[in-house]
């Protein structure tokens, strides 16, 4: 059912649901809004009542945890904040949740300024009536501004990394319903597992190389510290004098590769949505672009009137909810619990279809699958007919994306500053083609046709 799905494009219509999860969206008309699936071996409950995922996501009692990760994802994120539990889980969201406060995200953002001014001045060159492939554009802007804020370096010395994060993330999705079978109680190992090792050891090497660099600078009294930044940060705790505090050389990578990849992934999908959004709905273009002007003028956007960009911030939320980054959220049970009035054992998980709950004509009226930003005027609380938990893009709980600050910031930087300089239309050779591959991504890319103002 997914491979047919995805093996066509889709009228330019916002009914992601039924292409995204078409086995979901065709077995709630058979079997109601939870059900239960069999992945192989594996039992899984389908939830999408947002009461009972407000319950899973809050985790009170520590009945949910994240779900243990198979070959291809632990070669992705290893054990980094993502997946990780307990004691370990508390000191990294603390490391994250300094590494991206409100002070460090302010000075980020000269950085991300200089980045789209550099992606900006190129299009600014390009041939006229030459269509852009957005998405593209968006990919390399965005893993720019994470490798030179969270890592202080550029993204040529980074480029590998994104491109090896890529290839481990395609082979998740290729292959995200196979059934691994046992011999001698051993698993038959595929070529996509014996090529993903592959990867895994040279990304692990790029990233060495990377936190070699920075420990040798300090060693040869180059620098006096290993940096402000996420990797500073990193390293510090790595050689804290306290060996209680500190974390492994295997933690520091395994967080590097967590955020080289949620730094540019979720972000140039959220971008390049939006965009394709306000090329269709050039009335929505206009009002972003008049606050812009308002707001800013000609000038570069002021990392203190960012967050008074009002009609913009809607249209983000809006295009979250239409085009998630992320489509679906997944616990483990940890141990036999009740949920609502079903009974779960231990050792199965739940999943969450984000699409289910974002598309609910209960919840969101009957023009659920209209583009409306005004339907976040007053907040994201205010947004739904009751339940604030139908609106997931970054997660919910403890477990909220340690991120969402930084990427509306960057998503706002970049929109603000294409708005001053061009007007955009969707180019008629465009193909929708929404495909999720770790992010909802356009597969044949986002075709944008620019006029300079």
């Amino acid at each position: 059912m997914k491979y047919n799905s995805m093996s066509r494009p889709m009228d330019l219509s916002h009914d992601l649901f039924p292409r995204v999860h078409p086995h979901i969206h065709a077995w709630m008309d058979v079997y109601g809004k939870n059900f239960l699936l069999w992945v192989g071996h594996k039992p899984q409950l389908i939830v999408t009542e947002p009461e009972l995922i407000r319950e899973i996501l809050s985790n009170k009692d520590h009945a949910y945890p994240k779900m243990k990760v198979d070959t291809f994802a632990k070669k992705l994120i290893g054990d980094g904040l993502v997946m990780t539990e307990g004691e370990k889980w508390v000191k990294l969201r603390k490391l994250a949740n300094q590494a991206f406060h409100a002070e460090s995200l302010k000075d980020m953002v000269p950085a991300m300024i200089d980045s789209v001014e550099t992606k900006l001045e190129k299009w600014r060159n390009n041939e006229e009536g030459k269509e852009i492939d957005v998405y593209e554009e968006f990919r390399h802007l965005t893993s720019e501004v994470i490798s030179r804020t969270a890592f202080g370096s550029s993204y040529l010395e980074g480029k590998n990394i994104f491109e090896m994060l890529t290839l481990l993330g395609f082979f998740i999705f290729k292959n995200d319903s196979k059934i691994r079978f046992f011999k001698d109680r051993k698993y038959f190992r595929s070529a996509d597992e014996i090529e993903s090792d592959k990867i895994e050891k040279l990304l692990r090497e790029t990233i060495m190389s990377i936190v070699k660099k920075r420990e040798d600078g300090v060693k040869m009294g180059k620098t006096e510290s290993y940096g402000s930044d996420f990797l500073g940060s990193l390293l510090k705790v790595h050689h804290d004098a306290d060996i209680r505090n500190r974390i492994t050389v295997d933690d520091v990578v395994d967080e590097c590769k967590t955020f080289y990849l949620a730094g540019h992934e979720t972000i140039s999908s959220a971008l390049t949505w939006t965009v394709f959004l306000l090329a269709i709905h050039s009335d929505w273009q206009d009002k972003a672009r008049k606050e812009v002007i308002e707001l800013f003028g000609q000038e570069k956007p002021k990392p203190e009137c960012i967050s008074k960009l009002r009609n913009i911030t809607m249209i983000i939320n809006e295009t979250l909810r239409l085009y998630s980054p992320v489509t679906s959220l997944v616990r483990r049970v940890e141990r036999q619990v009740k949920l609502g009035k079903i009974t779960l054992p231990a050792n199965m998980d739940v999943h969450i279809p984000i699409y289910a709950l974002h598309c609910d004509q209960e919840v969101w009226g009957k023009d659920a699958l209209s583009f409306k930003p005004e339907r976040f005027a007053e907040g994201v609380a205010k947004a739904t007919n009751y339940n604030t938990m139908a609106f997931l893009p970054f997660g919910f709980g403890p477990r909220t994306c340690v991120g969402l600050n930084f990427a509306t910031n960057e998503v706002k930087i970049a929109l603000s500053m294409i708005l001053q300089r061009f007007r955009f239309t969707l180019s008629p050779n465009y193909v929708h083609s929404p495909f999720p591959v770790l992010t909802l991504r356009p597969q044949q890319g986002l075709l944008v046709l620019f006029d300079p103002l």
